[in-house]
């Protein structure tokens, strides 16, 4: 019998998230997934009068394509995806990979190559779809978030089918503050950062595009970003951990990059002049989410956290710039994290993770759950 909260789960991504309507058709893209919960998506797709299509994927298979692709293979691929995308209004991936570092040994040159000429496919499902992006429990999961199998389950579940509308609700004065802020400082043990959101704009994320979900997010003008940060928190990025990063930057261009796997850091802020700027700022907030897990769809969402993105911006935050790169390198500012501070044009909006102003304490984790 399948677990009733796939169910649960499959109508909060097909009825609120894509809010997918009767005549329209959907991707579902499943990595590494129950076909328990593909069939949950199925019929809830279905139960909204719409046309699912279904893509099963193996991570272990992924890997041996990706270890010998070139350029013949990856434009056919291209063709393929973008034009399957053009045909869908909504997309839904679920990636479940039992090993996130499954694409360690996969040569950097060969994953640039692929993620450049996939670009557009990408591109497109952000820019013209309705999307939601999640993660599957899996044991390794549980594992990197020092959780049993059956209680990391739970706390899956209990996060990612959170009250979304009261999360938006909240959010909404912090996009105000956001859109109109043009000078942000950051501060934080080895931090001290300086840079200009003005003009950019805000966006709220509120279960709509990602699940779990919890920040607002912008974007520095590009040339804008000066000094250091100092990330507290491990990330994985085409499959290999990195720790202790630290950036150094200079008119918005990173100009030193230090931490572990020191030579793979550079080569991938080396992938194109894109790379060594920044695509996005945001600050995150979900009640539920307190501790890194090397899982960015997790660990971005982290209750009095900071991401700082090199690489491609996103078209409805856009400072311009270009990247096959988009990597969130996240900051804790809570206490037992070393505390930091959130100041937009002289005014500190958060310290040591807690929301200040009046307006926006409902984001304070002991509000919003």
């Amino acid at each position: 019998m399948a677990d009733p909260r796939y169910a649960k789960l499959a109508d909060l991504l097909i009825n609120y998230s894509c809010d997918l309507q009767k005549g329209e058709a959907i991707l579902l893209d499943m990595v590494d997934v129950p076909d328990e919960m593909t069939v949950a998506l199925i019929r809830a797709a279905r139960a909204a009068k719409a046309t699912p299509l279904v893509e099963c994927r193996h991570s272990r298979v992924t890997r041996e394509l990706l270890r010998g692709t070139d350029e013949s293979h990856a434009g056919l691929m291209k063709g393929l995806e973008l034009a399957r995308m053009k045909k869908v209004q909504a997309y839904v991936a679920i990636r479940g990979a039992h090993n996130a570092s499954e694409s360690s040994d996969v040569p950097s040159d060969k994953l640039q190559l692929y993620s450049k000429t996939l670009r557009p496919v990408l591109d497109y499902r952000v820019n013209q779809t309705k999307w939601c992006v999640l993660r599957w429990p899996t044991p390794s999961m549980a594992q990197a978030a020092n959780m049993s199998t059956e209680a990391f389950e739970d706390f899956y579940f209990n996060v990612c089918t959170m009250d979304y509308r009261k999360m938006a609700k909240a959010m909404e004065p912090l996009t105000k503050r956001m859109k109109r802020a043009d000078k942000v400082r950051l501060v934080a043990p080895g931090t001290d950062l300086s840079f200009s959101i003005k003009g950019i704009g805000a966006r709220p994320c509120e279960g709509l595009r990602n699940i779990p979900d919890g920040e607002v997010f912008s974007c520095p003008v590009k040339d804008s970003v000066n000094g250091t940060i100092a990330f507290n928190t491990p990330t994985i990025y085409a499959g290999t951990k990195f720790e202790n990063i630290r950036l150094e930057f200079k008119d918005g261009k990173i100009v030193k990059a230090t931490g572990s796997n020191e030579k793979k850091l550079n080569e991938i802020l080396d992938t194109d002049a894109g790379a060594r700027y920044i695509g996005e700022f945001s600050l995150g907030f979900h009640p539920h989410i307190m501790n890194p897990m090397c899982d960015i769809l997790f660990d971005a969402k982290i209750a009095g956290s900071l991401h700082f993105t090199p690489g491609q911006a996103y078209e409805d935050c856009d400072n311009g710039n270009r990247s096959a790169v988009h990597w969130d390198m996240v900051l804790i500012q809570r206490p037992e994290w070393g505390g930091g501070e959130v100041w937009f044009d002289g005014e500190c909006i958060r310290r040591d993770g807690k929301f200040l102003p009046k307006d926006l304490q409902p984001l304070n984790p002991e509000k919003l759950k």
